[in-house]
């Protein structure tokens, strides 16, 4: 078995904006696994000052872990479990090569999503702007057949936010169009948190990701324990790699729900045990993608559709880029389809 790295920077059609800065550009690296005439390939893409494994070098520990992988003829999961992004990479590429070789398993769901008998329902993105800026983008959403409409929220004045929600449920109820929101731990503990989580109550909300940022593990509990919309946890699972540690948060802060992004949260293997441990604890949990390219954002979906959920996903990455890899999916409406 041998590899190739190829590195590829991608450039957004229009800066994105979180709570944590906006990205104008991602870089990412290409890993193809290679065994005789066969191949797969695999997207490694940490986010700066996000993911746990964004590193300044990050290529050094990617060759070392292809290196590794080539030798052991498996992915070394022990050894890179605080690299999820190369984890998911490598599982990938590998899962590809296996794909080549006619040897990997594929699930009803995963079969179903590729045969393109079914798509995957997703959710619309309004990125972080102006008020008008995100007006806009929420027109262009619901005009295009969304019904379930994420807003990334605590970039600009929160009345100017709740006034665009306000405007939304004016003309559209709950049952026509869900609005989840998405506060990247914008919001600061205790009353300020409250406050703001009883009034966006106001509109039907679906649910909050990750209302304060993450590692206040008491005040989160307190926030899931009397909050009046469901709470979703996201960065909050980042670097939380150990199945005993991941039991002792979902045991500890008690969510309504998760959100998984392989880039960040563990790989494949890493979202399927989050999976497990939450749904022991009755807690639900959606996928989402981490700004991959075409190629990783192909991969999760396929993953996803292993699954066959029915809540709306976040897997809409794909547009988002001037130079995009090649799609192999495509939205219809409000769903993901495989091409």
């Amino acid at each position: 078995m041998d590899y190739t790295i190829n590195h590829h920077t991608l450039h957004f059609k229009r800066p994105a904006g979180t709570s944590r800065g906006v990205y104008t550009t991602h870089d990412v690296w290409y890993v193809t696994l290679t065994e005789g005439n066969h191949s797969g390939k695999g997207e490694c893409a940490p986010l700066p000052d996000l993911s746990c494994d964004s590193l300044p070098d990050y290529e050094e520990y990617l060759h070392a872990a292809c290196r590794l992988t080539c030798q052991l003829e498996r992915i070394p999961y022990d050894h890179l479990a605080d690299y999820p992004s190369i984890l998911f990479g490598l599982e990938c590429a590998m899962r590809g090569l296996e794909e080549s070789k006619g040897l990997l398993s594929i699930n009803e769901g995963e079969q179903n999503f590729l045969d393109g008998k079914v798509g995957i329902p997703i959710n619309g993105l309004i990125w972080m702007g102006t008020y008008e800026e995100m007006k806009e983008r929420i027109e262009e959403k619901l005009s295009d057949g969304f019904r379930c409409v994420k807003l990334k929220i605590g970039a600009i004045n929160f009345s100017d936010e709740i006034a665009l929600i306000r405007r939304i449920r004016q003309d559209y109820d709950a049952e026509t169009i869900q609005l989840r929101v998405d506060a990247n731990g914008a919001f600061q503990p205790g009353m300020d948190a409250r406050e703001k989580l009883q009034e966006l109550a106001q509109y039907d909300i679906h649910s909050i990701e990750q209302p304060i940022r993450q590692g206040q593990w008491q005040e989160m509990a307190r926030l899931c324990a009397s909050t009046p919309l469901p709470i979703a946890l996201d960065e909050e699972l980042i670097g939380v790699n150990k199945s005993t540690k991941k039991a002792a948060l979902l045991d500890a802060i008690r969510p309504q729900y998760i959100i998984l992004k392989p880039s960040l949260h563990g790989g494949l293997r890493g979202c399927e045990e989050w999976i497990t441990l939450a749904e022991e604890r009755g807690i639900a949990w959606w996928a989402t993608s981490a700004l991959e390219s075409n190629v990783g954002l192909t991969w999760i979906a396929r993953w996803c559709a292993s699954h066959a959920p029915t809540l709306p996903q976040g897997l809409g990455t794909g547009l988002l880029y001037t130079n995009n890899t090649q799609a192999q999916t495509i939205t219809r409406g409000d769903e993901l389809w495989s091409l």
